[in-house]
């Protein structure tokens, strides 16, 4: 049988004496104690990395005590569980500290900082997180300038044998624009994460649920306006339509930004998923559904308050009213309402791409490349808008409509 090793005690270290040679004191787990013929006292941590026996210096008692040495042990194992040589480990960050060069962690931390104003408090934390959780653990020590395609990759593998697809490639583009700062700052020459692209399986895509069969929109309709539910939540489901915003803009849009008077809604940028201010025009019927609203909950901040006016609804309102009515997660979601417009707006109504894709806020651009502003092309919007509105109370109505793709463009 092996040697049971027995854990030293601070006494044992204190009082062990030197002799002729160098004597060997082991704690486990690889950890020993080396005491040498002149007294000193040398923590020493011995492994095997990769079929190799390896030893690292933890430093000399009693600046480094038993506990200390034992926490560095531990640490070196865990690297070691995770595949990661920690002599190596070591000296990367040696060399960071010694030569004063910016790792990983620390251009990330100042390109978060950087942008930290451009950005809702909750991206922020998601982005931070991320890089918390999966990034920094494995190469936020490492000098920026020495980690290439290869070293990246081998940490979004870990990420991938989570089978998390989509988190994987959402954070191989938070570690590149992370590159790109660094490029633009002097810190890099280019940014590896360019030649991972193709080096990771994607994830299947998801299409949210959503109606766009005329008829079909026509009896969801008539459902809303027979809701027994909440007449606030009633009010969204009405409007989400008319307006086909995302359901976080819809749920948290607030009095100030409704112009009766012009018949817009203006959407800060600070709300809006690609940052840049919105405006969406209201037609006759949405507006008429706001005023009613206004009646009930123009005196607090927001179109659609919550349990308390201070607080916008749940964004699960919308999806649990649509349940309630019968309609199933795979039928009918929040987010549905845009893809039930962008649907039959381009192929029923045969309205122009542009127009449609400005409104749902997507990233449209002119001839010559550059984006077009919250007014372009704005009288035509409202054209449509309206249009729209009309073509959904027909629906409603169960009046004859046009099939789908009937008009060839």
């Amino acid at each position: 049988m092996p040697k049971r090793i027995i854990p030293l005690s601070d006494m044992k270290v204190q009082k062990a004496k030197s002799k002729d040679k160098t004597v060997t004191l082991f704690d486990g787990g690889g950890l020993f104690l080396m005491v040498t013929p002149s007294g000193g006292k040398l923590w020493r941590f011995k492994y095997r990395f990769e079929g190799k026996e390896k030893k690292i210096a933890f430093g000399a008692y009693p600046e480094i005590s038993l506990l200390d040495a034992r926490k560095s042990r531990d640490e070196s194992r865990r690297q070691l569980a995770q595949g990661i040589d920690p002599s190596a480990a070591r000296k990367v960050q040696k060399k960071a500290i010694t030569q004063e060069i910016e790792t990983f962690e620390l251009i990330a931390r100042e390109w978060h900082s950087r942008f930290l104003s451009t950005w809702t408090t909750r991206y922020a934390e998601t982005i931070m997180s991320r890089l918390e959780r999966d990034i920094f653990p494995w190469i936020g020590k490492i000098p920026i300038a020495e980690i290439k395609a290869p070293e990246l990759l081998a940490v979004l593998r870990r990420i991938e044998s989570r089978d998390a697809l989509d988190l994987v490639h959402r954070i191989r583009a938070i570690c590149g624009q992370i590159f790109r700062y660094a490029v633009v700052t002097g810190r890099v020459e280019r940014d590896p994460s360019v030649d991972l692209r193709g080096a990771l399986p994607q994830p299947q895509q998801k299409h949210r649920a959503a109606i766009t069969e005329p008829k079909k929109v026509g009896k969801l309709l008539r459902a809303i306006d027979g809701y027994q539910g909440s007449f606030v939540v009633q009010c969204a489901l009405k409007l989400a339509p008319l307006v086909f915003v995302r359901p976080g803009e819809l749920r948290r849009g607030e009095w100030e930004e409704i112009s009766f008077e012009n018949a817009e809604w203006n959407i800060p940028g600070s709300k809006m998923k690609m940052k840049e201010p919105h405006l969406v025009p209201l037609s006759k019927q949405a507006i008429a559904i706001l005023t009613e609203l206004y009646k009930l909950t123009g005196s607090g901040r927001y179109l659609f308050p919550g349990r308390t006016s201070q607080r916008p609804m749940s964004d699960n309102a919308i999806l649990a009213a649509l349940r309630n009515m019968g309609y199933a997660k795979d039928e009918m979601s929040g987010h549905g309402f845009r893809a039930m417009a962008r649907t039959i707006l381009d192929e029923v109504l045969q309205v122009r791409p542009d127009f449609i894709e400005h409104q749902l806020a997507h990233a449209v651009r002119d001839p010559n490349g550059r984006a077009y502003n919250r007014t372009s092309h704005l009288a035509e919007r409202k054209k449509m808008m309206q249009t729209w509105a009309d073509y959904l109370d027909g629906l409603k109505a169960d009046a004859k409509v046009i099939p789908f793709k009937s008009v060839k463009r």
